[in-house]
């Protein structure tokens, strides 16, 4: 069981993705209306996701920032509906502190930022709402992350990020049994950086923490594998595989039900073999 604070989770748990975006990289446009997002975040919690993360903004390479406004627009309608219709844990992808606080107020209780709390007054937010935080390694920000990034120890670098991370929230008031972190695969990485982070994940459980783990369908599977982002399950549920056997305590998929029955699985063995 992973234990965030009052927040119970079964572990390794599942992450379902719901992007309420036209311009995400593999499923924007699909879930834009709530009545259809509603029926897919039903579909996520019923194949067995025990998170379902919300997201209003595209944050794929090269991607446009959109008004808080806008994003509120998006996400709060399907948050409130989620938490009508299923026990699901809702989590909010947000780097905007106003954002934060409002899809909390209706009915979110994770915040998965990939800025880490670093937006103006996220931290603020995060400390005053007092719900677990998801703290994602990020080099740059979505526009320009892929613009030829360079590290000298990509493992090293991306730890130190975290550790940092983790003490501002300390220090901010924001307890640290509420951190998660994530590395941040595809987030200023070359597809070299993903594969050294993949394989080296239990050097970035800073302080212990529980971690996340997000490479569903990226184009770093594309280049692995050489298949178009549609094609990419196999690839994406035997990176979920991988992360878990590493040390990953929850796994962030756009396809649920084959990632759920391939965790389960690979618990199974793991608890074989304990």
């Amino acid at each position: 069981m992973l234990t965030l604070g009052p927040l119970s989770i079964p572990a390794p748990a599942v992450m379902g993705i719901l992007n309420v975006t036209p311009d995400s990289f593999s499923d924007g446009g699909r879930f834009v209306t709530p009545e259809v997002a509603l029926r897919q975040a039903v579909t996520m919690a019923e194949e067995g996701a025990a998170i379902i993360d919300v997201g209003g903004e595209s944050t794929r390479p090269g991607a446009d920032s959109v008004s808080v406004q806008r994003e509120l627009d998006r996400v709060i309608p399907i948050i409130e509906r989620i938490r009508r219709s299923t026990d699901a844990v809702i989590s909010i992808d947000t780097s905007k502190a106003r954002v934060m606080r409002e899809a909390v107020a209706a009915g979110a209780s994770l915040i998965n930022d990939v800025g880490a709390l670093q937006g103006e007054g996220a931290l603020e937010a995060a400390a005053d709402l007092q719900v677990p935080v998801c703290l994602m390694h990020m080099r740059g920000e979505p526009r320009t992350m892929q613009e030829n990034p360079e590290y000298n120890d990509v493992v090293a670098e991306v730890a130190a990020f975290l550790e940092q991370r983790i003490q501002a929230c300390v220090d901010a008031g924001l307890g640290e049994e509420l951190t998660i972190v994530d590395p941040g695969f595809g987030f200023g990485k070359t597809h070299r950086h993903n594969v050294e982070l993949l394989a080296n994940l239990r050097q970035l459980r800073v302080r212990d923490r529980p971690m996340l783990v997000g490479v569903s369908r990226k184009s770093t599977l594309g280049e692995l594998t050489q298949r178009d982002v549609e094609d990419r399950l196999p690839a994406s549920v035997a990176a979920a595989v991988v992360a878990i056997l590493n040390g990953a305590d929850i796994v962030r998929v756009h396809d649920v039900q084959a990632t759920v029955d391939a965790v389960n699985v690979t618990r199974a063995v793991i608890e074989a073999g304990e």
